[in-house]
């Protein structure tokens, strides 16, 4: 029997993820069944079974698929020198997040339609909160090393909290994801000019 190669699970695991991505997106999390995602896998369901257990996991998998190219941002940010601004660093932020994820991180399917999707039921599914607020942890942390820097050079006062100050800066990208799914009208440029407002970097 030949022998199942580690790039062969790396593909059949990103069709699955691709497959609930797309039905996610476009019917929401309570109107999709794992049957549904199997057949539109096009795998069996003991294939599918094998990689994912449950649809609590395959939204797992579907949202950890756009914290890596999160992490791959935080890691260019933090390398500049000097430090990025937390205003600098939430642009760049919503920028990368709707060119590259919204758009085309699981097959050309808008991963901020299913963010909001899945912090709603976050609210009342225990296991699915543990790992929103994993995610949710990480990407505040990375923010607040920002923060720290940025305090570290002497643009924070001595008394500010990094941890805090990466935890408004997260709210200020959630909230544009949230206000662009909602309200069409919500432009990159223009909330980008308003966070540079809000936080003191007028152009």
């Amino acid at each position: 029997m030949p022998r199942v190669t580690e790039e062969y699970r790396a593909a059949r695991r990103g069709e699955i993820i691709s497959a609930a991505g797309e039905l996610f997106a476009r019917n929401g999390f309570h109107a999709t069944s794992m049957a549904d995602i199997i057949a539109a896998s096009g795998l069996s369901a003991g294939a599918v079974y094998r990689y994912f257990r449950s649809k609590e996991e395959l939204i797992g998998a579907v949202a950890e698929s756009a914290l890596g190219t999160a992490d791959e941002v935080f890691a260019r940010l933090l390398e500049m020198d000097p430090a990025p601004s937390p205003a600098q660093a939430v642009t760049t932020m919503i920028d990368h997040l709707m060119t590259n994820v919204a758009r085309e991180t699981v097959e050309g399917v808008d991963l901020t339609r299913i963010a909001l999707q899945v912090w709603a039921e976050a609210v009342r599914n225990p296991d699915l909160s543990a790992r929103v607020d994993a995610a949710i942890s990480r990407l505040r942390s990375r923010y607040s090393e920002v923060a720290q820097r940025w305090q570290a050079e002497g643009h924070l006062p001595a008394a500010a909290d990094p941890a805090q100050v990466g935890a408004v800066m997260l709210g200020i990208t959630q909230g544009f994801l949230v206000q662009n799914l909602l309200m069409p009208g919500t432009s990159i440029e223009g909330y980008s000019d308003g966070v540079r407002a809000l936080l003191g970097e007028e152009d």
